[in-house]
């Protein structure tokens, strides 16, 4: 006799608070729908009426902990900007996160997003590598960023050396004192090449 496998399931549904218009039981009603043609059992309903752009949201956290603690077998949500806002990267941990917990996802509108079907190990793998590409370009932008804070002689993304009045004096006195552009760059934590523009820059006013 074969035994029936009951799939037990939560539904996650949000609307951002600035649109009042926004209703979650239109998110719900379709999702129920779909769960039943599914023959799935929902087990749980969790309703955020905030911006997904962050992830504190309370019943969002409750979905997780409860994910952690396997009280369901898939998450379904009606898609993807539904369940987060935060980024590729963050979006695509959470899903991780699901799937490190054994519990899998399935987006209503997105077909694609469905780790539940024969095509599980692909969805995975796209969604890691696309989050690691993801993090090479923030780790990209930020080096070139820290790149161009330094050629224009600002440390750690801080304003400019130049519109800093302590410093400049510091520069000036040191200078005066006949200190070398090395020796003054040791001392105020610049680089060398930092205090030779000011010192060009100084010169030419």
């Amino acid at each position: 006799m074969l035994r029936l496998i009951v799939m037990k399931i939560a539904i996650y549904a949000r609307v951002s608070t600035k649109d009042g218009r926004q209703d979650t039981e239109n998110q719900l009603r379709q999702l129920r729908e779909f769960a039943a043609t599914q023959r799935w059992t929902i087990v749980n309903e969790y309703v955020d009426r905030a911006s997904g752009k962050r992830g504190d949201r309370e019943q969002f956290q409750k979905m997780l902990a409860a994910a952690s603690r396997r009280e369901f077998d898939v998450l379904l949500f009606w898609s993807l900007d539904r369940l987060s806002r935060e980024g590729t990267v963050e979006t695509l941990n959470h899903l991780q996160r699901l799937t490190g917990y054994g519990v899998n996802y399935r987006s209503f509108t997105e077909q694609y997003l469905d780790s539940t079907g024969i095509f599980k190990e692909a969805v995975i793998g796209i969604l890691a590598a696309v989050a690691k590409q993801e993090r090479v370009r923030l780790s990209e932008r930020t080096i070139a960023g820290l790149q161009r804070a330094r050629a224009e002689g600002r440390i750690g993304g801080r304003p400019p050396v130049s519109d800093n009045p302590k410093t400049m004096r510091a520069l000036q006195r040191l200078r005066a004192q006949g200190r070398s552009i090395r020796q003054i760059a040791a001392e105020l934590g610049i680089s060398n090449g930092t205090v030779a523009k000011l010192v060009r820059e100084n010169a030419a006013a």
